[in-house]
């Protein structure tokens, strides 16, 4: 009769959890550890929020209640709904009151990071038993270790992961990007090559060191890393254009702008940029070929006014008057200056002037009264414009 009792309070408590209605009273002894068990379930299957309104129920003054058990539930609970704070005052709870299963500490390693506090993290670790040999462990004490502005322990640590771990290589990765931090940038590309070499790397892993080292202005090496990733992912469009803007950073334009040209086979988004490129390369009917294939009117439009009037093509550029009012860009000043410089070069001021009369931003209007003067100059005196 009491078991029938006991989960009929347990399905109402079920129940309560999902409605706002109905309540149960449960009136023998081992209630608390019903629902202590219940907010065990709870959290195994995720429910953070139901288990810790399960253990609002466990009454805590009552001498039978496994004090130890509910702290630890109560942790975990807060720890899966990222509230820290709560978490390591209730895991610390838990190991006062008599938790003695050494995970507790892992656990309280995970809230003590989580709130920077990277040495309560470490010390975590190191009573954490065996937990604390585990390979993710091991990677988070190094990763404290390198907020706390120790970077001998940090990689002491990743070394002593890579003994336990040999043919786990994030150990060896992270080191990378530990020496490039350190600005030992030879460690860093060896360290890198090695990785690569070893690893099954991916795309991601050649973008994350070939991003580190450009960051680092490690042009070259950057480029030696890349360069590989796009033999290796010829498709890859973050390889394509990081590679590109590795180029650019030293001034290659042409090569910058040949490979996201190649990567435009694949995402002609990438036309606009690599027409830009072109274009401050000097390559203008290059850069002009490729604006052609731009789907975007408005980007397509605007670059093709600068192209225009890089050539100057000047009455080209100023026949597009209708086609820019028609997306809009006459809206923007600076397309606007553009076109009325493109009308004063091919002779015609009073259109020229037109549009010179829109301009209110204090650089472009310094530009248009320079402009307007000129007009006058060339009206008075000819032969100074030809």
């Amino acid at each position: 009769m009491l078991s029938i009792i006991r989960n009929i309070c347990l399905l109402s408590v079920v129940l309560l959890m999902i409605s706002p209605f109905g309540n149960c009273i449960a009136k023998e002894d081992n209630s608390q550890t019903d629902f202590l068990e219940l907010a065990a379930v709870m959290l195994k299957d995720g429910h953070n929020d139901r288990a810790l309104f399960a253990l609002q129920s466990v009454d805590l003054d009552d001498e039978n209640t496994d004090l130890a058990r509910f702290y630890t539930l109560q942790g975990l609970a807060y720890l899966g709904l990222n509230d820290f704070f709560a978490a390591k005052d209730s895991l610390l709870l838990a190991i006062k009151n008599g938790q003695t299963e050494s995970v507790i500490y892992v656990y309280l390693a995970q809230a003590n990071y989580s709130l920077k506090d990277y040495q309560g993290a470490i010390e975590a670790i190191e009573r954490s038993g065996p937990h604390a040999k585990k390979a993710n462990w091991i990677t988070l004490k190094a990763q404290a270790y390198w907020h706390l502005e120790k970077p001998g322990e940090a990689i002491r640590t990743l070394n002593e992961g890579q003994r336990l771990y040999p043919q786990e290589y994030s150990f060896l990765r992270r080191k990378v990007f530990y020496f490039v931090e350190l600005q030992l940038f030879h460690e860093a590309v060896e360290l890198g090559r090695q990785y690569l070499a070893l690893s099954h790397a991916t795309a991601e892993d050649y973008i994350a060191i070939g991003n580190a080292l450009r960051l680092s202005k490690q042009y070259q090496e950057a480029l030696d890393v890349l360069e590989i990733a796009r033999l290796q992912f010829p498709n890859h469009e973050t390889v394509a254009k990081l590679l590109a803007h590795t180029y650019l950073d030293q001034g290659q334009l042409n090569s910058a702008a040949f490979i996201l040209e190649q990567a435009a086979l694949l995402n002609p988004e990438l036309l606009s940029e690599a027409a830009e490129i072109y274009r401050r390369a000097n390559r203008f009917h290059k850069a002009l070929m490729l604006n052609e294939g731009i789907y975007d009117q408005e980007i397509k439009l605007k670059q093709r006014l600068s192209i225009l009037l890089a050539l100057k093509h000047y009455e080209r550029a100023a026949n597009m008057e209708s086609s820019l009012y028609r997306v809009g860009l006459l809206k923007d000043q600076h397309v606007r200056y553009a076109l009325a410089y493109a009308y004063f070069s091919s002779g015609r001021f009073m259109q020229a002037g037109q549009h010179l009369d829109h301009l209110s931003e204090s650089e472009l209007f310094r530009k248009g009264v320079e402009l307007r003067r000129l007009m006058q100059v060339c009206k008075e005196e000819p032969w100074k414009c030809m």
